[in-house]
């Protein structure tokens, strides 16, 4: 008994001391509200736990991340999309949830969708092409993420069958809707890179987009057209005395983009151990110190240009080129491909796309330029727009970055215990000192 006794009394113990404490403060500033994150580290959680947060669609205006040694400290400074503090209690109380679990991780089962996996060449009118098979196998697609990137397009569509409503598990029913995408896809000369794979598994969309793209090798092929926006700046250098590689991003600031650099880092096996994100204006400034998983830093120059390559291109995918339309309407049969036709008929290229239903209505965002990445001419807009409906096809401007100046001459004391948020890297150094690593951080 006294054994049985002593055993949970250390069961509990580990479970307090493994179960992350969350703290969301909306007292400390006037423009953001700070979750604080503190737990014992582990490979992954920090990717875990910014997911957490881009997954409710928030900005993460500022973050400072620590986790030398054992222990993983993390503050965060989030608002909503229009800038505004987090007052519903409801989503207040999901992040507590939400991150107090990180370390339980989620299981991943049927939805009771199938989930499409398709990547190859992108071109004018593919997604069309692909949801008109999809219609004429009588797929209906519930939930889609599409991008495309320097001329490749991936996509994870779950469908179910139009028929039954069910996922689609007969083999051979899979096997041509596998051959029939693959020959869309593969057009005239993308016989090898073309891909198409038919799973029951759920994973997070975005993740694996990023996965697919990243396997894919986008980063190292050329843009079919020029950028249009600016280009993220990444910079790699070696911290020699204390064996880190440090990472600077500097680029358009946008919804998710923290998520999309450590998600790609992650994915390369690299661990954050430090990291500062600072936001001005319209401007995103993050900085990362890091090392391979075997506690090494980056050794050689093609792996330096090899990161700075893949987190360029982690930024690069989810920026929304051209017009955003936004398509709600009752949902039907061969919906998407009727719109996406539509649009190839018209000269419209989508290079990106969002498709959801919720209640029977379809909720579908596309971002669309012309046949040359151009903008789009506003009066071909609004022809598509009578062809499909006025009242069901909006154009939409991007969420506006609402976080004014003041936000940037606010008290800045706000971080772990107080301490001051400083700028890129001086921080990071201030841990260090604190912690003993260094004698100094001036």
């Amino acid at each position: 008994m006294e054994w049985s006794a002593c055993s949970d009394e250390y069961e509990k113990l580990v479970i307090r001391m493994t179960t992350p404490r969350v703290v969301i403060d909306n007292a400390v500033s006037s423009k953001a509200t700070v979750v604080k994150v503190d737990s014992a580290r582990k490979h992954r959680i920090l990717l875990e736990a910014v997911q957490v947060l881009t997954d409710l669609n928030l900005s993460i205006k500022k973050a400072y991340i620590s986790s030398d040694g054992r222990w993983f400290m993390d503050v965060f400074h989030v608002t909503d999309l229009n800038g505004n503090k987090l007052n519903d209690e409801s989503v207040i109380k999901y992040i507590e949830q939400s991150l107090g679990t990180i370390h339980h991780g989620k299981t991943t089962g049927s939805n009771g969708l199938t989930a499409l996996e398709l990547t190859g060449t992108d071109r004018v009118g593919l997604l069309s092409e692909v949801f008109a098979v999809l219609a004429d196998l009588q797929c209906s697609v519930v939930d889609a993420k599409v991008w495309t990137h320097n001329g490749r397009i991936a996509s994870l569509m779950y469908v179910k069958d139009c028929n039954s409503g069910s996922a689609i598990e007969d083999t051979q029913h899979i096997d041509r809707i596998e051959a029939r995408l693959r020959n869309v896809l593969k057009g005239d000369n993308d016989i090898r890179s073309a891909k198409t794979t038919v799973s029951m598994a759920v994973t997070h969309t975005e993740r694996r987009l990023h996965q697919v793209m990243f396997a894919d090798r986008d980063y190292e092929r050329k843009a079919i057209f020029p950028p249009r926006g600016d280009s993220p700046v990444v910079t790699v250098q070696n911290w020699v005395k204390r064996g880190y590689s440090v990472v600077n991003v500097q680029c358009k600031d946008r919804t998710k983009l923290l998520f999309d650099v450590v998600c790609t880092m992650t994915d390369m096996e690299y661990i954050v151990f430090h990291a500062t994100i600072n936001t001005a204006g319209d401007r995103a400034y993050l900085e990362f110190y890091i090392r391979h998983t075997d506690g090494t830093p980056i050794s050689s120059e093609p792996e330096r240009q090899r990161v700075i390559q893949c987190l360029k291109a982690a930024v690069e995918r989810r920026t929304s080129e051209g017009v955003r339309l936004e398509l709600c309407t009752p949902d039907k049969q061969g919906l998407l491909a009727d719109v996406t036709r539509t649009f190839r008929e018209n000269g419209l290229n989508v290079t990106r796309a969002e498709i959801s239903t919720a209640r029977d209505m379809a909720l579908n965002v596309f971002y669309v330029t012309d046949a040359i990445g151009n903008p789009a001419d506003p009066k071909l807009i609004e022809s598509v727009r009578q062809k499909i409906g006025v009242s069901n096809l909006k154009v939409k401007e991007l969420p506006p970055l609402i976080y004014h100046e003041e936000a940037e001459r606010e008290d800045q004391t706000v971080g772990v215990a107080g301490t001051v948020l400083l700028s890129l890297g001086s921080l990071v150094k201030r841990n260090l000192y604190h912690l003993g690593l260094i004698r100094s951080y001036s």
